[in-house]
Parts: structure tokens; sequence; C-alpha cells
């Protein structure tokens, strides 16, 4: 059953929002970082997981306002989710975009070894974090918290898709591993944002 934000244990509550804000800090440093080193390297795999983490960042400041308020806020978050859905679902068309000029000849991707970096920290800490949200999640059924645990899980095998074709072009000189992990992680975003946007429509009967 679940329990309103008003209703808390202050122990429990703390421990939501101190997690919240760490992902919060996380999120931007990882959508920020994993953003320029795309732009830098011409990544297609570092711009897929880039823009998910910008879209994990927007579900993450939803749930930590959830937590800090003690009105109601089911509507705004319905708004936030559709909105997180619909930047999925846009984000898979640009990096197949962006995958494809590559395999066609329209530059190879570069080495990067701060995405390199980036994803071995997100592969290694996200599913860390994930649990956490998820204990906490059923300890209060919190369905919003419950579904922020499984996008920071998603981060999590995201990382290693884009580590895989990262690594492959750094170390075996093969820049076509790049775009194709970046297709790779389409499939995800697509599903992701599909459950997102079903699950921001408002229950009936």
């Amino acid at each position: 059953m679940s329990v309103t934000v008003a209703r808390l244990e202050p122990d429990i509550r703390r421990r939501v929002l101190r997690l919240q804000a760490a992902t919060v800090i996380w999120m931007s440093a990882e959508a920020a970082v994993a953003l320029a080193a795309a732009a830098a390297a011409r990544s297609p795999a570092l711009l897929g997981f880039g823009g998910d983490s910008a879209v994990e960042l927007l579900s993450a400041v939803v749930v930590l306002w959830r937590f800090r308020s003690k009105s109601d806020a089911a509507r705004a978050e319905r708004i936030a989710a559709r909105l997180a859905g619909g930047l999925l679902l846009a984000l898979a068309v640009s990096v197949a975009a962006a995958s494809a000029l590559p395999l066609l000849g329209g530059g190879e991707p570069r080495p990067s070894v701060a995405g390199i970096v980036l994803l071995i920290v997100a592969a290694l800490g996200m599913p860390w974090l994930a649990k956490r949200k998820r204990k906490l999640a059923a300890q209060i059924g919190s369905a919003s918290l419950r579904a922020d645990a499984a996008e920071s899980a998603f981060c999590g095998y995201m990382s290693w898709i884009a580590l895989a074709g990262l690594l492959t072009n750094a170390l075996a000189h093969r820049s076509w591993a790049d775009p194709l992990a970046a297709l790779a992680l389409i499939p995800f975003m697509v599903k992701e944002g599909w459950q997102v946007l079903h699950a921001s429509q408002p229950e009936c009967c």
C-alpha cells in the first residue's frame, strides 16, 4: 500500500531525499560529461548514453520534488513522465541518425578516454543506486521511486553496452563498434520510452 509523503517516517523520508539529491547531482554530471565527450569524439554511443542520462535527471528531479512537497503531485508526475517518454523516443530517432552517418562513411568516431572512465563508473555505481532505491520503494510503497530505481538499473545496462563499443574502438581500432553499440541501445530507449508513456496514462474504471 502506498504511503503519502506527509505520513512518512522522518528517517525514511530523509533517506529518500538524500538518495534522490545524490542522484540529481550525479546525473547532472554524467549527462554533461557524456554529451561533451560525445561531441568531442563524435560518438553515437556516448550521445545515446548522455541523452538517456539527461532524461533520467528529469525523472530524479520529479521524484525529489514529490518527496519534498507535502501536496499531491500525481498530475505533475504524469506530465513529467509523458515528457520523459517522448524525449526518449525522440532520442532513439536521433541516435539512429547519428549512428547511420559513420556506418555510411560520414566520419569515424574517435576514442574517448573520458567517456570510457565515465561508463566504467556508471556501470559499477548505477546498479548499487538502483538497489538502494528499490529497497526504499518497497518499504514505503512508492511507484514513482520504484520507476526511478528501474531507470537507474537501465542506466547501468546501457553503460555496459556503450562501454563495449568504446573499448573496441579504442583498443582494437574498430570505429564501427561505437555506432553499432549505439544502435544496440535504441531498442532499450524505445521500450523504456513506451513504458513510461503508458504508465503516465491516468487509470480508469
